[in-house]
C-alpha cells in the first residue's frame, strides 16, 4: 500500500541543483563541504516512490554525509558531461557508482538528450544504413528503439549492441578514472551480469551490461558490490512506497524500501572500511 499523503499521493523528492548544474537531483539540496561521500546512479539511485532510498539509509548507518546524485533514467552521459557533478565527485571521500545500462549514452548510431538519457534525439546515417526499412521517427525512448531494432533483426541488433557495449566501457572508464578518492561499483539487478553471446533481456536493467564489461572496468574501482533482491524484497511488491494512482504501473518496476534496505545493508560496511 502506497504511503497516504495530502494531495494525490505522490512523493515530494524536494529537487534541487547544485551550482551551475542544471540536472535536477533529489533533495533537500546539501551544503558540499568536507568530507562526505557521493552516490552517482539512475533511478534506484534516486529512489523513484521511496521515501528513504539507500543513500540516505547508508548516510544514517556511517554517520557521514552522503549526497544523492542519482538522477531518473541517468546513463553515464549525464555525469561525464556535468563539471558541476564530476567536481562534487572528485571531491568525495568515497563515490558509490550504480552500474547503469548500456543504451542510454549517445554513439555513432545515435543520440540521446543530454540531461535525460532515456529521450532517443536521433539516428545517425550509420543507424538508417543498418535499418533502411526502419522509421526511425516512431521512436522517442531508448528502450523502445532497443526493442523494435531487436524485433525487426536479431543480428543486425547485434551490431548495435557491440558498438553501445564499447561505448559503454570507454565511458565507464572515463568517469571512474576522474574520480580520484574510494570508488565502489554497484550492480543491481534480478540475477549476476551475464556473459556475452546470450540472448540480450531487453526488459532488464542494467541494459546489456554484461560480466566481460564489468571485467574491463573493475580495475579502477576499489570493489564491486553485487545486490540481488532477496525474495522477501520481491514479495513486498510496493509496500512501503509512495505514488499516485496514476504511477502504480510505473512503481511496480522499481526497488522499493525493503530492496533499499538490502543495498544500504550490503553498502555501509564497505563505507565504514574506507572511511
Amino acid at each position: 500500500m502506497a504511503y497516504e499523503f495530502p494531495g494525490d499521493g505522490a512523493l515530494d523528492y524536494f529537487p534541487c541543483r547544485y551550482g551551475r548544474s542544471r540536472v535536477l537531483f533529489r533533495g533537500p539540496r546539501r551544503d558540499v563541504v568536507q568530507p562526505y561521500a557521493v552516490a552517482l546512479g539512475g533511478t534506484e539511485t534516486y529512489g523513484k516512490f521511496v521515501p528513504q532510498p539507500f543513500p540516505a539509509l547508508v548516510e544514517d548507518a556511517v554517520g557521514l554525509p552522503l549526497l544523492n546524485l542519482g538522477n531518473i533514467n541517468a546513463g553515464l552521459d549525464l555525469f561525464l558531461n556535468d563539471p558541476e557533478v564530476l567536481g562534487i565527485a572528485s571531491g568525495a571521500r568515497v563515490a558509490v557508482v550504480q552500474v547503469v545500462g548500456a543504451a542510454n549514452l549517445s554513439n555513432r548510431y545515435y543520440r540521446v538528450h543530454p540531461r535525460r538519457n532515456d529521450r532517443f534525439v536521433q539516428g545517425s546515417p550509420l543507424l538508417r544504413a543498418l535499418f533502411k526499412e526502419v522509421d526511425l521517427t516512431e521512436f522517442h525512448f531508448t528502450r523502445h528503439l532497443m526493442l523494435g531494432l531487436h524485433r525487426v533483426s536479431a543480428e543486425r541488433f547485434d551490431v548495435l549492441a557491440t558498438e553501445l557495449r564499447a561505448t559503454w566501457v570507454e565511458r565507464m572508464r572515463s568517469l571512474l578514472r576522474s574520480i580520484p578518492g574510494r570508488k565502489i561499483l554497484l550492480w543491481l539487478g534480478a540475477s549476476d551480469p551475464p556473459n556475452e553471446g546470450l540472448e540480450p533481456d531487453l526488459w532488464q536493467d542494467p541494459m546489456l551490461v554484461t560480466a566481460k564489461m564489468l571485467e574491463a572496468v573493475r580495475p579502477l574501482a576499489d570493489t564491486l558490490v553485487k545486490v540481488r533482491p532477496s525474495a522477501a524484497a520481491l514479495s513486498a511488491g510496493t509496500a512501503g512506497m509512495a505514488f499516485s494512482p496514476l504511477e502504480e504501473p510505473a512503481a511496480r518496476h522499481v526497488p522499493g524500501p525493503a530492496m533499499h534496505h538490502e543495498i544500504a545493508t550490503a553498502l555501509a560496511p564497505v563505507l565504514r572500511q574506507y572511511l
